[in-house]
C-alpha cells in the first residue's frame, strides 16, 4: 500500500490540494502499477511561522518581502 506524505505551507485552496492528490495518485498508479484503491495521500499543512529556511521562517521572509514593496 503506497503512502504519500506531503508537507505544504498552509494557505492553498481545497481545489489545489484536490488536484495534487489526483496527480500524485495517478503518478503512483502508473509508476508502481499500484491499484488506485491501495494508494493513500496525506497532506500536512504547516503554518509559515513553523517552517524555516536558513534560520528564517517563511512568515519572516514574507514580512520582509512585503515591507520591501
Amino acid at each position: 500500500m503506497p503512502i504519500i506524505d506531503v508537507t505544504l505551507l498552509e494557505g492553498r485552496s481545497a481545489g489545489d490540494k484536490n488536484r495534487l492528490i489526483a496527480e500524485l495518485t495517478d503518478g503512483v498508479e502508473r509508476a508502481l502499477n499500484a491499484p488506485r484503491e491501495t494508494i493513500r495521500v496525506i497532506i500536512r499543512e504547516v503554518p509559515a511561522a513553523h517552517f524555516a529556511v536558513a534560520g528564517v521562517t517563511k512568515a519572516q521572509s514574507a514580512a520582509v518581502a512585503k515591507a520591501a514593496e
